[in-house]
């Protein structure tokens, strides 16, 4: 019964979604507050269903209920009661249900902290809202339904879930990541109400700016969680590979930054609030895109559900409707702004433009590389091309170098005009210490010049010490960093330590993959690795070859690595389980590899400098995001709003 229970909770949802984005918008139209108001309790509604659906799912999961062909799929009776938890969401139908959720919350959120909104701007993003969850929910009913039964013949034991996802990073990776994804649905309906009214003021900016740096803030968690758990799962020592699935997050990410700018610029200096509209567009379209690319089955990737085709034809379908309807919508309603406003070629307001159009870029050239693939496959009949790192790569290092000059002068510079010659007076010295730091430590240290490795460290040591000496500076002054302020630093702090991080990984990292036997040494970057013994262990739901390797240097103990090589009970999947020294400087990881005959086995070791770095920046980022929200302005904008968007009615109510 509880399945059952889930299921029409599900469609309860799907049918109070379709009022909510039909009443308040029809409440709009007719300038109605009754059925403009009805969209909180709508929001509402739909929450406790949809809430309901999943818990019934979780329970079913919980209770190893495997007449639920979902469970039966996806989990066992061996697997420890988290994994089960977690398994929900592990594979395409109960990920898209959480994925709907998510959706369910933001509505609700809106609802609750809009205050600041007038009732009809409310009642046409929550309208907005209600349609792209009706769309979702549809979605899970007619072709992905969590809760269809395996009746009257269904497994005992269930056929386990994937040992890839039996980890922590299982728990909290997805629901973080789509947080940002889903989050991105707000400012997008704030850009569709907007439109509605044909009123592209000020307004709309200052309520869309504290939803839109939040979501970015959830994505940029959910990423650096992506990466830290391939970097230690996959067994391979990396932490980014330009998979598909993993630009399909990336993209809305870099969209997003450059829709948090677009808005500062608006909110501030009344400008690009056409291309802001559209960015707010644009970067949602890339989060249904990447929907689309993870669950339609068009491509193969460790992240990617496979799935019936046939799913990602009504994604299809349904992105067409909402993307194509957006961009209609902005060609018609979308103008110019009649503000006049002057600046000059050397103000804030240019080089924030050129770090949107750079971003742009970085999302136009990725997204070519990532469909490209598809593309080809349909135009030649099945014919096969990869796009890999050396395109990206490429491709997007020499549009980061321009991002982070303009990162390290946007910041310096003052609105309308700035003194170059000032600026540069302030930033040249900085720069030149900071290659000299770099070059200084890459000849003390000796290690290898890579020219491509030395520009990225220089220009990220040269940020942080801008940024560091802009936070010394502003925090000598009485008057206390204002809370957007803080987190910029922060957030652009975390840019140079991640990027930081990946320039010396990525030339100083040093490993290699050799056959070793109990009692080999191997050294590398002065590191000692011995290969000590193999022993047989067991597990909650699997047998592992547990390996256990000394790690010295300059005859000094310093850490013992437990690598093992699992076999899991119900599928017979065999898994990799690195293990790692991790500290601030340096990781060290050995990953086993396949049994060689005898006592020996492949062994990959590596030495990583700063990769720690990396997940820490990103980490930076995702606090400076949520800093910035609480800013003051944000808190006083909700205050005495009139009920009508436009003036005219205003005055026509409180005549009445």
């Amino acid at each position: 019964m509880i399945p059952e229970l889930g299921h029409f909770s599900l469609i309860l949802a799907a049918g109070l979604s379709v009022l909510l984005a039909v009443l308040p918008a029809l409440g709009a139209g007719r300038r109605n507050p009754m059925l403009m108001a009805s969209g909180a309790p709508l929001a509402a509604g739909v929450l406790v269903f949809i809430l309901l659906s999943f818990a019934c799912l979780l329970y079913a999961f919980a209770q190893d209920d495997f007449s639920v062909r979902y469970v039966a799929e996806h989990s066992n009776t061996a697997l420890p009661l988290y994994y089960k938890i977690a398994a929900a969401w592990s594979a395409h139908e109960g990920s898209f249900l959480l994925w709907t959720l998510i959706m369910a919350v933001w509505t609700f959120a809106v609802a609750c902290f809009s205050r600041s909104l007038t009732l009809d701007m409310q009642a046409r993003v929550l309208s907005v809202l209600g349609l792209l969850t009706a769309g979702f929910t549809f979605f899970l009913l007619f072709t992905s339904n969590p809760f269809a039964r395996n009746l009257p013949i269904f497994p005992l034991d269930g056929a386990d879930l994937n040992p890839l996802l039996q980890d922590f990073g299982l728990i909290v990776h997805p629901p973080l990541l789509y947080m940002g994804y889903v989050g991105f649905a707000v400012p997008f309906a704030f850009a569709i109400a907007t439109l509605t009214t044909g009123h592209l003021d000020a307004a709309w900016v200052r309520w869309s700016r504290p939803w839109t740096t939040v979501a970015w803030a959830f994505l940029s968690i959910g990423i650096t969680l992506g990466s830290w758990w391939a970097y230690y799962e996959l067994g391979w020592g990396g932490w980014w590979f330009w998979d598909a699935v993993e630009n399909a997050s990336f993209m809305p990410w870099l969209a997003g930054t450059a829709l948090i700018h677009s808005l500062a610029v608006s909110d501030k200096r009344g400008l690009f609030k056409s291309w802001t509209v559209l960015l707010a567009i644009v970067t949602f379209s890339l989060s249904l895109l990447g929907a689309f690319l993870v669950r339609s089955g068009v491509l193969i990737s460790v992240h990617a559900f496979a799935v019936d085709p046939a799913r990602g034809i009504f994604i299809l379908i349904f992105l067409g409707l909402v993307v194509g309807g957006s961009l209609v919508l902005y060609a018609f309603k979308a103008t110019a702004t009649k503000r006049a406003s002057s600046y000059s070629w050397s103000s804030r307001e240019t080089l924030l433009l050129v770090n949107n159009l750079l971003l742009s870029v970085a999302v136009a050239a990725i997204l070519l590389g990532t469909l490209y693939p598809l593309l080809y496959e349909v135009v030649t009949s099945g014919g096969k091309i990869s796009v890999g790192p050396p395109y990206f790569n490429t491709v997007f290092l020499p549009i980061l170098v321009l991002l982070f000059l303009a990162m390290v002068f946007a910041p310096q510079s003052r609105w309308r005009e700035t003194g170059v010659k000032q600026v540069l007076g302030k930033l040249m010295p900085v720069l030149a210490v900071a290659i000299f730091i770099v070059a200084g430590l890459t000849w003390m240290l000796e290690l290898p010049l890579d020219p491509v490795g030395f520009v990225f460290q220089s220009i990220a040591v040269w940020l942080l010490f801008t940024l560091a000496g802009d936070w010394w500076l502003s925090s000598s002054t009485k008057k206390p960093l204002s809370a957007s302020r803080l987190g910029m630093l922060l957030a652009h702090s975390g840019i140079g330590v991640a990027i930081l991080g990946v320039a010396v990984t990525v030339c100083f990292s040093e490993g290699q993959d050799l056959r070793m036997l109990p009692g080999d040494v191997t050294s590398i970057q002065g590191y000692d690795f011995r290969f000590d013994e193999m022993t047989r262990v067991a597990g909650p739901n699997y047998m592992a070859d547990r390996a256990q390797f000394s790690v010295s240097k300059n005859g000094q103990l310093v850490t013992h690595l437990y690598p093992e090589k699992r076999v899991y009970h119900v599928s017979r999947n065999v898994m990799t389980e690195a293990d790692m020294d991790p500290s601030p400087l340096r990781d060290l990881y050995v990953a086993l590899g396949e049994p060689l005959g005898g006592s020996a086995w492949a062994v990959r070791l590596h030495v990583k400098p700063f990769v720690r770095w990396i997940w820490f920046g990103g980490l930076m980022i995702a606090v400076g995001g949520f800093i910035t929200v609480c800013d003051r302005r944000y808190r006083n904008f909700a205050a005495r709003q009139p009920v009508f968007y436009d003036e005219e009615t205003n005055k026509q109510m409180n005549t009445r």
